[in-house]
């Protein structure tokens, strides 16, 4: 164990400054956002500010009726906040570990529970796995998020990305998986035997099977355990 004086301690976990971007990790758990006109982010994930910073939560009409809708299905869905003005804002989910993404045009999909923040410059949209929605209790929910600028996803642990091809489908477990590229539509499969190997209290297991060509990253932990509502 390494005991640090006062003066040694400040100094090690001081905010630091090493890259002009508007989004910089001072940690793996960590995000400054240096905040100049519009950042989105998970709602509730602010652990400190300074300067000039507002905090509003999504609006309505931002929103629009379809999002609403989808969240009127799937519970809480994805909360976001605006953070606007000037200054450093300082953000972080549970200790997860922080990704960030730069998007040139392409989209990608992640998991709700996983977007931590994103550019003014990024569009989002909630998209419910339909299939998933009528055989579990709050269905499935993810964010497509496209456009150009910066994004942040969360992880437990350090993500692992597998190839998709057309002759090598990947199967996830739902609660695992944190993030796929955008040309992929994943089915939803069930594994009785798995689901009993296990001894999933359903006694069976729903999979996420992810077919074509592309990827999907994956975290080793399960998020949120599903509950059977058949």
């Amino acid at each position: 164990m390494t005991i640090k004086n006062l003066n040694e301690f400040l100094e090690s976990s001081k905010q630091k400054d090493l890259s002009p971007e508007t989004f910089e990790l001072e940690s793996p758990y960590m995000l400054e956002v240096k905040l100049d006109g519009r950042v989105w982010a998970k709602a509730g994930s602010m652990v400190a500010y300074r300067g000039g910073v507002k905090f509003v939560r999504q609006g309505l009409m931002e929103q629009g009726l379809t999002s609403l809708l989808k969240k009127a299905i799937s519970g809480e869905g994805t909360q976001l906040m605006k953070m606007e003005g000037q200054g450093r804002v300082y953000i972080a989910d549970a200790g997860k570990k922080i990704t960030l993404l730069r998007l040139n045009g392409e989209s990608i999909f992640v998991n709700g529970n996983d977007v931590l923040a994103f550019q003014d410059g990024i569009q989002s949209d909630i998209k419910m796995m339909r299939k998933v929605a009528g055989m579990m209790s709050g269905g499935l929910f993810n964010v497509k998020l496209s456009g150009a600028g910066v994004v942040a996803i969360t992880s437990h642990y350090e993500p692992l990305t597998l190839a998709v091809t057309p002759d090598q489908p990947v199967f996830t477990d739902p609660n695992a998986t944190v993030a796929w590229s955008g040309g992929l539509s994943p089915d939803i499969v069930t594994d009785i035997s798995l689901g009993t190997l296990f001894g999933r209290g359903s006694g069976e297991s729903i999979q996420l099977k992810f077919a074509g060509t592309g990827w999907v990253v994956v975290q080793p932990y399960e998020e949120v355990y599903f509950q059977h509502t058949a």
